[in-house]
């Protein structure tokens, strides 16, 4: 039965990235499947069934994956904006998503509904000034220049595709510091619009208590407010190996994740199953607290499923969900399989730690289990292993003191957070009974700034690496799944022969 789901996923996923490359067209995408079907007809007449309907199952399940690429793709934009790309436009639209603050501007996601009082319904990247400000859910006119996205070249002299990159959300258009007008506020989702509230009115509680850039640190480790850090902290966090605690992604949440139920774990008088649920209670409060985003919501269910596979042990259960929960997930937007590094580094991470750290643990019996040392080592070097090939090819930097510096810091993240959250929360009643945590969150973020600083200096903290291609980070990963479905199916079946002799016994 295994067989036949992972070769449906498999299939799906294959389809997907290929269309994801190439255009084939709707026509090939149906071939694909009516060829899969003449192979499980011919499945009746062959010897070796199973493999013949297991290949009629993936050109089958490949095919649809294809056509619901091209299902994706079919809103490209609007005739009538295209016709104004490069022209001044007056618009009014409305910030449908949570304001993206950087040093130096903020970057908007407005739905437009009247173009020159023309009815449209677009969304556009609105990059504008940091003031005025403006929220979720504010109906602005804006007036400027309208553009279409573009690539370029990142610092690491990579190309870097933003209009496909913008294009998994269905935006296919931008505006570069247009002249913004508010005209009301409060149209966005109700719920969205008290999460974010409270979100940066928690954010201020913290800034009023402690100070930069301990407070921009604390804000990018309990709700992803990772901009304010600066460049120069950020390209230190990337130096050491560090950066994912701080970014919003699937990354954190899950290697966070893990790290926090340990956590809960360790207090003597709380039951392992009250020590779990509090570790996935953490997961859902996050998720809520950084307005329950599409990315963070994948981020949280996947982090859900290593609690899930670290409480009952059932590795290949929870392995097998994984793949159903991805296969889910692409199913709804086929463009982030290839176009969103946070689903990507989601999943590889999840997928570490779920299959890989387990093994590592007995190759570890030199790290000390006191303060979970060991399991800390394991996460983290399970968690690189599965996502530096996916790293080295988009990003090209190689942290070589990503180790000791996990091992350092990561071992003081739940303190942080926890220190760090009742700051805020406390702050909302009184400024002076949430100085205690506002001290203890001071000391231990000094303590990793501390450490991120010093490792950052050292010349050998990284290295770049100018050119890692493309075919080769497919044939890593290739060989990671061959190694990881012999392994799986392998303990599978003992553990089924072991079940089957204790039953006889």
């Amino acid at each position: 039965m295994d067989r036949f789901l992972y070769a449906v996923i498999g299939g799906f996923l294959s389809g997907v990235l290929w269309r994801s490359i190439v255009d084939f067209g709707f026509a090939f995408s149906f071939f694909i499947v009516f060829l899969g079907f003449v192979v499980l007809l011919m499945a009746l007449l062959s010897r070796e069934r199973i493999v013949v309907v297991l290949v009629g199952v993936l050109l089958i399940s490949g095919g649809l994956g294809m056509a619901r690429f091209d299902l994706s793709d079919l809103h490209r934009g609007s005739d009538m904006l295209d016709q104004k790309v490069g022209t001044s436009i007056r618009a009014e639209g409305i910030v449908i998503d949570e304001p993206d603050k950087r040093e130096t501007n903020t970057n908007y996601t407005v739905l437009l509904e009247h173009v020159s009082k023309e009815p449209v319904s677009e969304k556009v990247r609105v990059v504008a000034e940091s003031y005025p400000a403006f929220s979720y859910g504010d109906r602005i006119h804006i007036s400027g220049e309208l553009q279409k996205p573009k690539g370029f070249q990142t610092d690491d002299d990579r190309y870097f595709d933003y209009a496909t990159f913008l294009s998994k959300d269905d935006i296919f258009y931008q505006m570069i510091y247009p002249q913004l007008e508010f005209v009301s506020g409060g149209e966005g989702n109700v719920i969205k619009q008290y999460l974010f509230a409270f979100k940066n009115a928690f954010l201020l509680r913290v800034q009023a208590l402690i100070p930069d850039p301990h407070a921009a640190l604390l804000g990018g480790l309990v709700v992803g407010a990772k901009q304010s850090l600066g460049e120069k902290l950020q390209d230190d966090f990337r130096a050491t190996g560090i950066v994912h605690i701080v970014v919003l992604s699937g990354y954190n949440v899950t290697i966070v994740a893990d790290f926090i139920t340990r956590l809960f774990l360790l207090v003597p008088f709380l039951p392992h199953a009250l020590g779990v649920s509090l570790g996935a209670l953490s997961i859902v409060l996050f998720a809520l607290m950084t307005g329950a985003s599409a990315t963070i919501v994948r981020a949280s269910i996947m982090a859900l499923l290593v609690i899930v596979a670290k409480a009952t042990g059932r590795t290949y259960d929870i392995t097998r969900a994984l793949f159903i929960a991805g296969f889910f997930m692409v199913l709804h937007n086929p463009k982030i399989l290839l176009h969103d590094a946070s689903f990507q580094l989601s999943f590889l991470a999840t997928l570490g730690l779920i299959t890989l750290a387990p093994l590592l643990e007995r190759y570890f019996s030199f790290v000390p289990k006191r303060f979970q040392l060991r399991e800390f080592a394991t996460a983290t070097i399970a968690t690189q292993i599965f996502v530096l090939p996916l790293l080295l090819y988009k990003v090209g930097q190689l942290s070589l003191v990503a180790l000791p510096v996990n091992l350092l810091v990561l071992i003081t993240v739940p303190a942080a957070m926890l220190s760090g959250f009742l700051t805020g929360i406390v702050g909302f009643l009184s400024t002076t009974l949430a100085l205690p945590f506002a001290f203890i969150s001071y000391l231990v973020l000094s303590y990793q700034l501390l450490i991120v600083g010093w490792f950052a200096k050292l010349p050998f903290a990284s290295v770049h690496i100018a050119y890692f291609p493309l075919w080769l980070t497919v044939v890593v990963y290739l060989l990671y799944i061959y190694l990881l479905v012999r392994r799986t199916v392998g303990s599978h079946v003992r553990a089924e022969h072991t079940d089957t002799a204790v039953a006889l016994t």
